[in-house]
């Protein structure tokens, strides 16, 4: 039963001829809506796109349908993996700067990373200074100076 059936629209190649399923119908539908709202098409080829989507049965044919439409467009990402992501480029392009293993991408960058990074690490060492001198230990603030041994605690 090498032909098809007359009236049947199964192509020769039989790789064409999945068939399509109801999410990829709805998949065109929302496609079909999202270019009628974008003025890509006229309600009226929207309707007559959307009416010949029930008849239709394979995968070839739904493509037909929206083949003259711009590709989906890719989906915004959403959460803190984006973000994180984005970060740790940014982190890592920014190391490769300042290991000199990477052309600088604005003239002056790398001396701004190094500003930025001793500031960081001065930052650090005073907080650790200030958090030593003022002894901030297990039990909390406890307070070291002349004034404690004035007041009967040396």
């Amino acid at each position: 039963m090498s032909e098809n059936a007359p009236g049947t629209t199964l192509p020769t190649d039989t790789a064409d001829g999945i068939r399509c399923s109801d999410a990829e119908r709805e998949q065109v539908r929302a496609t079909l809506f999202a270019a009628a709202g974008e003025g890509r098409l006229t309600m009226d080829e929207v309707e007559e796109r959307l009416a010949r989507i029930e008849e239709v049965r394979f995968r070839h044919e739904l493509a037909d349908l929206t083949a003259d439409l711009p590709g989906p467009a890719a989906e915004a990402t959403h959460g803190w993996r984006p973000i994180v992501a984005g970060v740790r480029r940014t982190l890592a392009a920014d190391l490769a700067v300042l290991l000199g293993r990477s052309p600088e991408p604005a003239p002056g960058r790398r001396r701004l990373l190094l500003i930025v990074t001793v500031l960081i690490g001065l930052l650090v060492a005073a907080a650790i200074v200030v958090a030593a001198v003022h002894g901030f230990g297990g039990d909390g603030f406890e307070p070291h100076g002349i004034e404690a041994g004035e007041h009967g605690r040396g």
